[in-house]
């Protein structure tokens, strides 16, 4: 497998994405984490059971792979990478961490 291909996003430009329907945001924290608290529009895929199929695919649409604080969404970016989804490249680094700490709204 080469090297994965990783693009980091800022809150600023996820919070358009996802007010714009352009973003795709998949949590792969675990089922317990994301129902106390995630980043609104956000579809569950757990790493630890993590399914590259499962990924949505809708053309027009940007997937970006998000977690608690980064770490586990670069994982879930080399899985989906090595499943041959070449087209998962984008992660949010600052994960729910990043999210809660710039004041964003949080869906429990």
């Amino acid at each position: 497998m080469g090297a994965t291909t990783v693009q980091d996003i800022s809150t600023e430009d996820l919070k358009k994405g996802l007010a714009d329907g352009s973003i795709l945001l998949v949590d792969v924290r675990e089922p317990n984490e994301y129902a106390v608290g995630r980043i609104p529009g956000s579809i569950l895929n757990p790493l630890q059971s993590f399914d590259p199929g499962a990924l949505p695919n809708v053309p027009g649409k940007r997937v970006v792979i998000s977690c608690r604080s980064g770490r586990r969404s670069l994982r879930a970016l080399e899985l989906a990478q090595a499943a041959g989804r070449d087209d998962v490249v984008t992660h949010y680094s600052g994960g729910m961490l990043g999210w809660e700490g710039a004041g964003e709204p949080v869906e429990i």
